[in-house]
């Protein structure tokens, strides 16, 4: 397969919209229904759907920004400070709004009555893997995340990819991208799956830990497949997104052990 297509979608007059945009709002909304669903039929309110909304909107954001900023180039953005800001440049980290939408929620929780964390966590996670979905084919349209060379049926020739050189924009490719979004794809429909089980009320702990053992897993293995983000990156054994996924897997197994042990 050659990916011919480029980030902008089409020209109307002055306006670009972009591929990357368009299934980013797309995730968002999508995701919104997913949450506010589940939040209407625990009877809450309005409001603090709309405030939760916002929370996980600002947290993804700047905690995906910061977590690029941090995780893969520091030395370069603490030389151009300026450029931190600059989302639409690029440079989004999903360990980093990982972190920013569990700090969200727990201040979340802390400034809701009758709510813990692990229960919004618990109804936040079936939307962030919905969202990711979306976000992960927009990189793909993108030409960004790119995989190692492979000589599978699948691969990719990223005809366009303004990272490579011409050479290099001639070989195929493994679509990480997408493996990233079919699994989380798939997270999805078991996240669902176990909410619908338990008739919306699943014990505290059991969809965000199986979101973050099944996605961080995913992501550990599918991170073999990817380039390396940085140069700092080349001689590594495993790779930033590797290491920063195994402690995430690791507390998402602590608590299905707490779920298991309260026999949840």
């Amino acid at each position: 397969m050659i990916l011919r297509i480029g980030p902008t979608i089409d020209s109307i007059g002055p306006i670009e919209p972009r591929w990357y945009g368009v299934l980013f709002a797309t995730a968002f909304i999508t995701g919104y229904i997913v949450t506010s669903g589940m939040m209407r039929r625990a009877g809450r309110t309005p409001e603090e759907i709309d405030r939760l909304l916002i929370y996980m909107l600002l947290a993804t954001v700047i905690g995906a920004r910061l977590g690029h900023v941090l995780f893969y180039n520091p030395e370069y953005y603490l030389r151009n400070l300026h450029l931190i800001p600059q989302v639409w440049t690029g440079g989004l980290a999903s360990h980093g709004a990982a972190i920013g939408i569990i700090f969200a929620m727990w201040l979340y929780a802390r400034r809701t009555p009758n709510i813990t964390f692990l229960w919004v966590a618990d109804r936040i996670v079936p939307a962030v893997a919905i969202g990711g979905t979306f976000i992960r084919i927009g990189n793909f349209m993108n030409s960004e995340i790119l995989g190692k060379a492979s000589d599978l049926p699948w691969a990719v020739v990223f005809e366009i990819a303004p990272s490579l050189t011409a050479a290099e924009r001639m070989i195929p490719r493994h679509p990480s991208m997408l493996y990233e979004s079919a699994a989380v794809f798939l997270i999805f429909l078991v996240l669902i799956t176990l909410y619908r089980r338990h008739d919306g009320k699943p014990p505290e702990g059991l969809l965000f830990g199986t979101f973050l053992v099944a996605l961080f897993t995913s992501r550990f293995l599918i991170e073999f497949t990817k380039l390396a983000h940085s140069d700092v990156e080349a001689g590594w054994v495993l790779n930033m997104g590797s290491i920063l996924s195994i402690p995430l897997v690791l507390y998402g197994a602590w608590l299905l052990l707490q779920v298991r042990k309260r026999g949840g």
